[in-house]
């Protein structure tokens, strides 16, 4: 089991209404992702963190760790973004050079733009860390099937999840005994290892994968896949603290910078 699988069985949010978690999260999102202003993104990202570590006690340590897996993703995007190149009359540059007709540098808008898509960017993935750090996936396809989703999509969606822990536990597998013999010892026989582990995790992955399609077989699988779920009630104290802090950045994002509205009427 992944640990993100442990913290969400065992967070203190575990006993709130899934629907809740996932309207809070999903909702949050769209208000970060529809802002035109970092003061919005900045504050989804403080009040999922400050909700994450202290209201379902998961341990900073491991959550900084979760929120700088991004970040290498993150930073090559917004360097793309905040360096402007020019071939013709070179634009005001806060910094920059021209080599061969060709303007290399960082512009106001340029670096105001990729300080915006960084934070959308960590805002929406502490979105993301919210709903599946206090949520456990079972619950999110039982939310899905209530919602009538098509019956396809979510098996599909529960077998590929499953399968996921086939494959980690096989290439963990396969790393350990690597290890065992050497095979990461040295940088040449790191790259020899790795490849061989790659080549052969797709075949070892496969076959157990058709052991456990045929184990779900064995207990009568007919493509539903059905599992205990645990009624709970929705809190009407939760529904409106949700309403007050969507609506607190819902005015934060169009006081700041006028959010959709900004795009429409310039």
């Amino acid at each position: 089991m992944f640990a993100i699988d442990q913290y969400a069985y065992t967070s203190r949010l575990r006993p709130v209404h899934p629907g809740e978690k996932l309207a809070f999260a999903l909702v949050t999102m769209v208000i970060c992702l529809a802002s035109v202003s970092p003061a919005a993104p900045l504050a989804v990202l403080l009040i999922m963190t400050g909700a994450v570590l202290f209201r379902a006690g998961i341990p900073w340590r491991f959550y900084l760790k979760l929120m700088t897996l991004p970040l290498s993703f993150l930073i090559i995007g917004v360097l793309t973004v905040a360096v402007s190149i020019s071939t013709g009359p070179p634009p005001p540059l806060l910094s920059g050079r021209t080599l061969g007709g060709i303007t290399i540098g960082f512009t106001a808008a340029s670096l105001q733009l990729a300080v915006l898509l960084f934070v959308k960017s960590l805002g929406a993935v502490s979105c993301l860390y919210f709903l599946s750090l206090t949520t456990p996936m079972v619950e999110v396809i039982s939310l899905l099937r209530r919602f009538k989703v098509p019956a396809l999509f979510v098996e599909l969606m529960s077998l590929i999840y499953r399968f996921i822990f086939v494959i980690m536990e096989t290439a963990e597998k396969m790393y350990v005994a690597q290890s065992s013999r050497w095979g990461y010892a040295s940088i040449k026989t790191a790259y020899i290892s790795l490849g061989q582990l790659v080549a052969n995790l797709f075949g070892k992955s496969y076959h157990r994968s058709q052991a456990l399609f045929t184990a779900l077989q064995s207990r009568c699988y007919n493509g539903d896949l059905r599992v205990l779920e645990t009624p709970r009630a929705p809190s009407r104290s939760n529904i409106m603290l949700i309403a007050a802090v969507d609506l607190f950045l819902a005015v934060l994002a169009l006081y700041t910078g006028g959010g959709l509205i900004a795009r429409i009427h310039p």
